[in-house]
């Protein structure tokens, strides 16, 4: 398949799935989903290999879900559900695989690629690199909420309820990512680690990570995830004067002007 939105390079045992959008900081829109759905079913049917790294190309790992306006009518309350089954169907592949993977961070990793990097089985953060899931400040919430599975209740409710970013250090402080490497550093640390776990016969990496991950879902992991994606489509259908007004900053003026509107409204005394 001729990708677009993401890079597939295949060089022994190992493969690497790189998000390339680098012009929009490797947002994550339904086509790179697409993309990505199709390289791991691929993956998935090649035994010859035996881990998988996932990065980003250009400045970023990325900055996350793509919600750039495409005009028309507003999505509809199927649209949503539509949408968050697309994005949650990618990153179920990644729990269900048959293969080890690694996600491989630097810089921003935002919303969806937040997600992303949890539900990789083992993180790799660069110095440079800013997690977070900032979507709650524009009335959103995390499609696939695996995070307090990875974490405690407490950090995760500060995260998610403030929508805070944290650095890489932090995140590695808290259990968000397994280690922190030079940036310069990260893609041969990805490449040395995704090497030690082919090194693992198949049936035992196999069996061993659905065993895990089977714990989990036994104890709900699926259901709450399910849970998470209604709970993220009753969120933005969800209506507010301050989403309105919010939105329409944005769609005017970016991102960037609707967040300095926000901030310096509450930043003013109340009369």
């Amino acid at each position: 398949m001729d990708y677009q939105n993401i890079k597939l390079k295949k060089e022994d045992w190992l493969a690497t799935l790189t998000l390339s959008r680098p012009q929009k900081m490797n947002a994550l829109s339904k086509e790179l989903q697409l993309e990505m759905q199709h390289a791991m079913d691929d993956l998935e049917a090649d035994e010859t290999i035996r881990a998988v790294i996932i990065n980003g190309e250009g400045k970023c790992f990325s900055a996350g879900f793509d919600i750039t306006g495409t005009g028309g009518e507003p999505p509809t309350v199927q649209d949503w559900r539509a949408g968050v089954k697309r994005e949650n169907d990618t990153w179920f592949r990644i729990w269900r695989s048959r293969l080890p993977y690694i996600a491989a961070v630097h810089g921003y990793c935002l919303g969806g690629a937040c997600e992303l990097s949890m539900v990789c089985d083992i993180t790799i953060a660069a110095e440079d690199a800013q997690f977070g899931e900032p979507e709650i400040q524009f009335q959103s919430a995390p499609p696939f909420p695996i995070m307090p599975w990875v974490l405690g209740m407490k950090k995760t409710k500060e995260l998610l309820l403030t929508g805070d970013r944290i650095d890489a250090m932090e995140a590695h402080r808290i259990g968000l990512v397994n280690r922190v490497v030079p940036t310069d550093e990260l893609a041969g640390s990805a490449r040395e680690l995704a090497r030690k776990l082919s090194m693992i016969p198949p049936p035992a990496m196999h069996l061993n990570k659905q065993s895990l991950n089977r714990q989990y879902d036994i104890r709900g992991f699926q259901s709450t995830v399910d849970y998470g994606a209604e709970i993220f489509t009753l969120v933005l259908t969800s209506d507010s004067q301050e989403k309105r007004d919010f939105d329409n900053i944005a769609a005017e003026h970016g991102l960037k002007a609707a967040f300095k509107w926000r901030d310096d409204k509450f930043a003013a005394p109340r009369n």
